[in-house]
């Protein structure tokens, strides 16, 4: 008899959250599917220059302007319609990265990711999260992308420090270069918050080409990229995204031996 209240109890903090403008990416109508789509970019490209973007040839100013490689824009709204995105270098002439065209949709964050290829290639990939988070929820959400095109397929395991690898299966397995996992269209994975241990291994073994500490913290959305170290088969380096942090990505540092 009473469920109706302690679901509006639970639910109140939510309610005052989006009342007060509260996080931009996680308020109560982005739980509920009601939100407008967001867009974001990301980019992981080493050693390339700033780029921008641009939505049907309309540049898209604020933080995703003149954007330095690590750097991850806080999401913005964008209408519900389809369109084509473009991520251009800041350069004169501009000269193209990629582009990627889609159907907005309401309740779904979209991530433009600008990807080295190998030479002097680069991409834009596209990650939809459709969000479908419980509204209670306060768990870390996580999502593996494979930016790095020498490393073609990758496990990704994320344990509590010191645990064996010989002893756990991959949170993530046979991760493919400009994949996502989950995959796109996919809801990120949730896990609880807390200090991991990440490690990628080859697909399929359990031999480590990457490993580092990554502390998740709850109630937030987390998105890791590989990006490679150098052209060297398996030497990759990982770019760690908080959600609208406001602040360029961080680059973990490979401990493996």
């Amino acid at each position: 008899m009473h469920t109706p209240t302690k679901l509006l109890v639970a639910i109140a903090p939510f309610f005052l959250l989006a009342a007060c403008g509260g996080s931009s990416d996680d308020d109560l109508d982005d739980r509920l599917g009601l939100a407008d789509p967001k867009v974001r970019l990301v980019h992981a490209v080493p050693l390339a220059p700033n780029v921008s973007l641009f939505r049907d040839d309309a540049a898209q100013g604020g933080d995703v302007t003149n954007m330095a490689y690590k750097g991850a824009s806080n999401y913005f709204d964008v209408p519900t319609a389809n369109a084509r995105w473009d991520v251009r270098t800041a350069t004169t002439p501009a000269l193209a990265v990629g582009s990627a065209s889609f159907d907005a949709d309401r309740g779904h964050k979209y991530t433009l990711l600008a990807v080295p290829n190998a030479g002097s290639v680069t991409e834009v990939a596209l990650i939809n999260d459709p969000y479908n988070k419980d509204i209670v929820s306060d768990n870390a959400r996580v999502r593996m992308f494979n930016g790095a095109f020498n490393a073609s397929s990758m496990d990704v395991y994320l344990t509590a420090p010191g645990v064996d690898l010989a002893t756990v299966v991959p949170l993530f397995s046979a991760v493919g270069y400009k994949q996502s996992a989950p995959v796109s269209g996919a809801n990120s994975s949730e896990l609880e918050g807390g200090l991991y241990s990440l490690r990628l291994t080859t697909a399929g073994t359990k031999t480590v080409i990457f490993t580092a500490p990554i502390d998740l913290v709850k109630n937030t959305d987390w998105l890791m990229t590989s990006v490679p170290g150098s052209v060297i088969p398996g030497d990759v380096k990982v770019l760690v995204i908080k959600s609208d942090e406001g602040a360029p990505a961080t680059e973990l540092s490979n401990t493996a031996p």
